[in-house]
């Protein structure tokens, strides 16, 4: 018989964007220098980044960018940038969490769109979570193959 030796308790905060670092170089710019994990506007005022904590390490990060998209007619758009959770607790729905948590805080901001571009890997899991590809599929260079996704908030 196996046990689990980890604990499901966790919790959301916002967080700083260099707090993201740790986690984004891990999961998204594995093997490039660190300085490749800032993004353009991480450090803007309407810019919101969000981690979950587990023993108070953070173990997943996701940011959201005031961003419109030109395939979209709604004012009110926030881009979802450089969502990762490490890989040691993927599969726990930890990422479905910090999303929702993620919405919400959009929502309240009275947000109407939420978008996109989303890893060929990650779009079953977004599927699962409402969101819809819109159009076909592009590349992004260093990174690999993406999609834009949406949703209605």
């Amino acid at each position: 018989m196996t046990t689990n030796n980890y604990t499901n308790e966790f919790y959301i905060r916002e967080v700083s964007a260099k707090e993201t670092y740790t986690v984004r170089h891990a999961v998204l710019r594995k093997g490039r220098r660190i300085e490749d994990c800032q993004f353009i506007d991480d450090d803007l005022e309407t810019t919101i980044h969000i981690g979950i904590y587990i023993d108070a390490q953070v173990v997943g990060i996701a940011t959201f960018l005031q961003n419109k998209n030109k395939l979209f007619s709604e004012e009110k758009q926030y881009q979802l940038r450089g969502m990762a959770i490490l890989e040691t607790f993927q599969g726990r729905q930890l990422g479905e969490r910090l999303l929702n948590y993620g919405e919400l805080m959009l929502e309240e901001k009275h947000i109407a769109r939420l978008w996109f571009n989303a890893r060929e890997t990650a779009v079953g899991f977004y599927k699962k979570n409402n969101y819809e590809t819109v159009g076909l599929s592009f590349e992004i260079d260093n990174v690999g193959t993406h999609y834009v996704m949406t949703k209605i908030l």
